[in-house]
């Protein structure tokens, strides 16, 4: 435990506030409309998050099952044989997730025990050189003396991960702690990535988003030596905690983030014996500490002793764009490091504009390449192909995210080269390699 007292001091100081756990009896409603009349019987359902009280003390795994089934009209939905209870939560607070009209949820509101309801949201996800910049430095120092996180278990709720990549190989990373209480599903563990299991409706804990594994590897990711993207940023890679071992609870998809999910990945990591928890997603604006599932079952984590860091988001700055704000969180913002990747477009005027890429800069040559807009097109999707040929295009975006699809068809189609537009104020990273492989680089 010396390990993790060590690594903690790397970060900034947690102010806890007095929280009550016992919240009044009653149901958050949603925020959308009321399901019209005559909607079919699968829209009428919707997912509901429900605390109730507790069982006796003791109760196992499977007694509170039971218990919870009790608040529910039956067990499967209908005709169409789904189950009702989706997750069961116990170590978060005492409570499921479950398909429900809002007939139903009437009826479970009235039984006794019922304590809260929310309905299900959808939330959102929010390098070689940064231990240098923070001054940590390989054998000697501080990160030295801390173990580099050595022993601590990290638990990620995220996409996923890629299990295979480079960041997550063991050497000299040691066993897992004896009391660690889960195992990887769909892939393979080892010492430096002890858990992986899904909570998004099936066991897949691979990551098709890319998110997972980012966050993974800042926060504990190997050392990995002579790494570098096209001999860009060469240096040796690592996260901030490289001795430590890393437990992904998949709990988002590329579309978003269920709450239900997110509680499901807490309470399972509670109950794992994870040492930190670090949660890269956004809570929803606006809503109080007491009405929030996840600034709830953070705050139970946190009483049992387990740091929750959580994502400050990637909007502003502006009044109350912060996510993630409850006291009893470690919310942690978006920096700057001391190095850019540049990249310029050099105009005939003489002029240069500057950006940033990753991909290998075009060797200079006597004959320029024309710049190619396209205001009906400029978005860069569907465009007329055939006049991007030998042309440099200039694209626009309205996302944080250069669509791989869409600069991988211009280039298809002989384009000499992409410059991305965007002017939105966000601190969201864009993925914007060309490649004959489906890759993101961030």
């Amino acid at each position: 435990m010396a390990s993790l007292t060590n690594l903690i001091i790397l970060l900034p100081l947690l102010l806890l506030a007095t929280f009550s756990p016992t919240p009044s009896l009653c149901y958050v409603g949603p925020s959308v409309a009321r399901v019209h009349e005559g909607a079919t019987q699968a829209s009428a359902y919707r997912t509901y998050i429900v605390l109730v009280k507790p069982p006796p003390s003791g109760t196992n795994e499977e007694g509170h099952r039971r218990w919870y089934e009790t608040f529910l009209p039956s067990s499967h939905i209908g005709e169409s044989g789904e189950p009702r209870l989706l997750h069961s939560y116990i170590e978060v607070f005492s409570g499921f997730a479950a398909r429900l009209t809002e007939a139903e949820l009437d009826a479970v509101t009235k039984k006794p025990g019922f304590v809260r309801a929310f309905p299900d949201r959808t939330l959102q996800l929010m390098t070689t050189h940064t231990p240098e910049f923070l001054g940590l430095r390989n054998g000697t120092g501080f990160w030295s003396d801390a173990g580099y996180g050595k022993g601590v278990v990290i638990g990620l709720l995220d996409t996923g991960i890629y299990a295979t990549h480079p960041s997550f190989d063991d050497h000299g990373v040691q066993s897992p702690p004896t009391r660690w209480r889960s195992s990887c599903k769909a892939v393979r563990c080892n010492n430096k990535l002890i858990g992986a299991n899904s909570f998004t409706g099936d066991d897949d804990s691979y990551d098709y988003v890319g998110h997972g594994t980012h966050t993974s590897s800042t926060a504990a990711g190997n050392f990995v030596t002579d790494a570098s993207d096209h001999g860009v940023g060469t240096g040796t890679a690592s996260g901030i905690a490289p001795g430590a071992h890393i437990a992904m609870y998949k709990v988002c998809t590329a579309e978003g983030c269920q709450e239900s999910a997110v509680l499901a990945g807490l309470d399972a990591a509670i109950k794992d014996g994870v040492d930190v928890l670090s949660l890269s997603l956004s809570s929803l604006a606006g809503v109080s500490f007491n009405k929030d599932p996840i600034a709830i079952g953070a705050f139970s984590a946190i009483s049992k002793g387990i740091i929750v860091v959580c994502a400050a988001g990637n909007k502003g700055p502006t009044p109350r764009s912060v996510s993630n704000s409850a006291p009893w969180l470690l919310t942690v913002a978006a920096g700057s490091v001391d190095r850019r990747f540049d990249a310029g477009v050099h105009l005939g005027n003489g002029k240069r504009m500057d950006g940033e890429a990753f991909t290998p800069a075009i060797k200079p040559t006597s004959k320029p390449y024309p710049l190619f807009y396209s205001e009906e097109h400029r978005f860069c999707q569907n465009a007329y192909y055939g006049s991007v040929a030998g042309k440099i295009i200039v694209c626009q975006s309205t996302t944080p995210m250069a669509r791989y699809s869409d600069i991988s068809r211009l280039m298809g189609h002989g384009a000499a080269g992409v410059v991305l537009s965007m002017t939105k104020p966000l601190a969201t990273p864009l993925f914007f390699r060309i490649s004959t492989k489906r890759e993101w680089c961030r």
